[in-house]
C-alpha cells in the first residue's frame, strides 16, 4: 500500500491530510461497473459516502449515479455534471427549500418516507407545475447484524414506510396528480458483513413486490439500497469487497418480473479502502499500563472511534524498534478522542508517522473543526509530486 518512495514523499507534508488510493478505487468502480452491467443493474454512489471532487470525479467516469440525502448533495451532483436523471434523492427529512431545488433539476425520482411527504412533495411540485417521480422507501423490518447507530431497516427505526401503512399511502398518491410512482425502495444499514441478511431483504421485497404486482399498481423498478461492509481488520487483504458475491446474491434470490429493473445505492464498499489519513506523533507518554502515542490527527478528522466504536487498522510507516504496547489517541480535549487501545507495534518516536486505514468513507465527509482545527488536505496517487 505504500512504497518506501511514497513515505518519503509523505515526510514532507503537514499533517494529518487524507491520502486517497485513486488506482484502488478505479479498480473497484471497475468491478462494480462490470458486475452490475453484466446483470443489467443500476448503481448510485451514496455520496454522503464521501463527497470529494475528485471522487466524484471517478465515480462520474465509471457511469454511476448518485444518491443524495441532501439538498446540498443534489446541487454538488448537478455541478460535478451527473445528469438529473442520474440523481436519486434519499433522506427521512427532506426541507420544503431541500425539495424545491431538486424539483426545480428535475430529478429521477425522490424516495419517499411517510404519506405526509409525498403530500409536500405533491404541493410544491404543484406549485412548480411539474411531477415529481417518487419511490416509496419501505421498511423491511430486516435486521442487519451490525452497529445499532448505523441498523434503518427495523420497525423501531425511523426510517421508512411500514408495510401495514401501504393502503394509507396508496390513497395518498391517488390523491395526488403531481406526483407519480415510480418504484419501491429498501435500505437496511450500513457495515453489513452478514450476507445472509441480503437474502432475509430478498425474500421481503419479494412479498412486498406480490402487494403491489396483486393490485395491479406498475412498478417500474426496486431499490434494494446499499450497506455492504468492508474488512477493516485486514484492508491489503480484502482492498475490493466481494461485489460480484452480493449482486449474485440478488440475481438469485429477487424475483423481478420481465423489464422491472433492479437499484443499488452503494458508498463505503466503493470508497472505503481508498483512503487513508496520515498522521504524525507530537508525543509519546508512558503511563502504568501502556504508553500513549498522541498523533496530530483526532475525532475532528475521523470520528467513527469515538461515534460507533468503531476499529480501524493503524500502520507504523516510519518506526523501528522492538515492539511496545500502545494506545494510539488523538490531540481532541476528549477522552473519546481514541482511535485504538493495546495495540502493539514497532517503536514509535515523536515525528513518526502512521497511517489509518480504510477512511475513504465516513471520515473527511464528517471532518469537524470542533476546538478551531484546521480543515486536513486532501492529497491523491495521481499527484505528481507523490513518488510511489
Amino acid at each position: 500500500m505504500f512504497s518506501e518512495g511514497l513515505i518519503n514523499s509523505f515526510r514532507g507534508l503537514e499533517t494529518p491530510f487524507y491520502y486517497y488510493d485513486m488506482s484502488l478505487l478505479d479498480r473497484t468502480l471497475g468491478v462494480v461497473k462490470d458486475a452490475a452491467i453484466e446483470h443489467g443493474y443500476h448503481v448510485h454512489y451514496a455520496m454522503k459516502a464521501n463527497c470529494n471532487a475528485e471522487i466524484l470525479k471517478a465515480v462520474k467516469a465509471a457511469g454511476l449515479g448518485v444518491d443524495a440525502v441532501s439538498g446540498n448533495e443534489v446541487q454538488l451532483a448537478i455541478d460535478s455534471g451527473f445528469g438529473p436523471d442520474q440523481v436519486v434523492f434519499a433522506g427521512v427529512g427532506k426541507s420544503d427549500r431541500e425539495i424545491s431545488l431538486a424539483l426545480g433539476h428535475k430529478i429521477f425520482c425522490f424516495n419517499c418516507e411517510s404519506a405526509q411527504e409525498l403530500t409536500v412533495i405533491n404541493n410544491l411540485a404543484k406549485a412548480q407545475g411539474t411531477i415529481a417521480g417518487v419511490a416509496l422507501r419501505i421498511n423491511p423490518n430486516v435486521d442487519p447484524k451490525t452497529h445499532k447507530f448505523i441498523t434503518t431497516g427495523l420497525e423501531e427505526n425511523k426510517f421508512g414506510i411500514n408495510p401495514w401503512e401501504l393502503d394509507e399511502v396508496m390513497n395518498t398518491i391517488r390523491g395526488s396528480d403531481h406526483v407519480r410512482l415510480k418504484g419501491l425502495h429498501f435500505h437496511i444499514g450500513s457495515q453489513v458483513v452478514d450476507t445472509s441478511r441480503y437474502q432475509l431483504l430478498c425474500e421481503k421485497v419479494n412479498e412486498i413486490q406480490n402487494w403491489f404486482d396483486d393490485r395491479d399498481i406498475s412498478i417500474e423498478f426496486v431499490n434494494v439500497g446499499g450497506g455492504l461492509g468492508i474488512d477493516y481488520n485486514r484492508p491489503d487483504v480484502h482492498a475490493i469487497p466481494e461485489l460480484r458475491t452480493y449482486f449474485d446474491i440478488f440475481k438469485s434470490h429477487l424475483n423481478l418480473p420481465s423489464g422491472r429493473q433492479l437499484h443499488f445505492e452503494l458508498g463505503r464498499s466503493i470508497v472505503g479502502q481508498c483512503g487513508s489519513i496520515i498522521s504524525r506523533v507530537l508525543y509519546t507518554k508512558q503511563a502504568r499500563k501502556t504508553t500513549f502515542a498522541i498523533i496530530d490527527a483526532g475525532m475532528t478528522e475521523l470520528i467513527r472511534p469515538a461515534l460507533y466504536q468503531a476499529y480501524h487498522q493503524i500502520d507504523n510507516l516510519t518506526g523501528e524498534g522492538a515492539e511496545d504496547t500502545y494506545d494510539i489517541v488523538g490531540p481532541i480535549c476528549e477522552t473519546s478522542d481514541a482511535f485504538l487501545r493495546g495495540i502493539h507495534m514497532s517503536k514509535l518516536e515523536r515525528g513518526d508517522l502512521v497511517a489509518i486505514r480504510s477512511t475513504g468513507a465516513y471520515a473527511e465527509v464528517m471532518a469537524s473543526q470542533y476546538n478551531l482545527r484546521d480543515k486536513a488536505k486532501s492529497y491523491f496517487s495521481s499527484n505528481e509530486f507523490l513518488r510511489d
